[in-house]
């Protein structure tokens, strides 16, 4: 079976001016455009392919990769409009549709929005949605593979919020990075490595930007033990200065910072004083 909008392993079948027919089965002959066309491609040979539909919307392949794929999200930027919706780029020649009845807001040449890439029901064509909230699973059971305390997670920034940055995690859950977890500037689209840090009763998951844990607190004890080392014995940052003035010098959060100097301090390694940490 044919998976619109999705990578396609297909066979080549036959050789014409214009390119190269792949076998789609059901679907037929799919065309390959000759400009994708390398002259290591030979009949029989099978491709690694992405199907979408081009202005005919008939099925057509391409060795170019798209930005996302169905049931993915994505941030994409809005190439033109007109009176039925929105085209928004995703890396290949032929713009991704959203219709207006698929927008939380009107969407504008040069904005940038996040989408949901799906195969609209009805026409049997791929179509981007804003509504991205209905295609935002729960994760159920919190100590799934993936979703325990410290893993790592990919998380695409959705939206700033008063309390912080909505994220997609793993391209499935609705996710929250806390204002005070947050040391380094962040946009909506931004992709990045986040840390699962725990799975609430409603489903969402609060994420941090370092990771958590035993392991990364003795990671960085043992950084800060040697920057006190290097500078006189003496740190002048306590576990009751700013959040920001730790990150800046050693790029951990405040939380990281409390921990690390409670593990040297239970291990007889530092003093606290007024004026900060010092060797034992």
């Amino acid at each position: 079976m044919l998976n619109l909008g999705d990578y396609n392993t297909l066979r080549i079948v036959k050789k014409v001016d214009f390119g190269l027919y792949l076998d789609g089965g059901e679907e037929g002959e799919i065309l390959l455009p000759q400009r994708y066309v390398t002259k290591d491609m030979h009949i029989g040979d099978e491709l690694a392919v992405f199907i979408y539909l081009d202005q005919d919307e008939r099925p057509v392949a391409t060795t170019e990769h798209p930005y996302a794929k169905v049931g993915e999200f994505a941030c994409l930027e809005v190439a033109w409009v007109n009176k039925y919706g929105a085209f928004l780029k995703w890396g290949l020649l032929k713009d991704l549709f959203c219709p207006f009845r698929e927008q939380k807001k009107r969407m504008e040449q040069g904005q940038r929005h996040i989408v949901y890439i799906k195969v609209d029901e009805d026409s049997y064509r791929l179509m981007a949605t804003a509504k991205v909230e209905k295609y935002l699973g729960n994760p159920g059971n919190p100590s799934e593979p993936g979703l325990t305390h410290g893993t790592p997670a990919d998380i695409l920034v959705w939206q700033k919020t008063d309390l912080g940055f909505k994220v997609i995690v793993n391209n499935k859950y609705q996710g929250q990075i806390y204002e005070n977890q947050i040391f380094q500037p962040l946009h909506g689209g931004d992709r990045l490595t986040g840390y699962i840090d725990h799975v609430r009763q409603d489903g969402k998951i609060d994420i941090t930007l370092q990771p958590t844990g035993r392991q990364h607190t003795l990671d960085f004890a043992e950084v800060l033990l040697r920057y006190l080392y290097e500078n006189e014995g003496h740190c002048n940052l306590g576990d009751k200065s700013p959040a920001e003035l730790i990150y800046d010098r050693f790029q951990v959060s405040k939380k990281a910072y409390k921990k690390a100097i409670g593990d040297l301090y239970k291990r007889r390694l530092i003093v606290l004083e007024e004026d900060g940490i010092h060797l034992a």
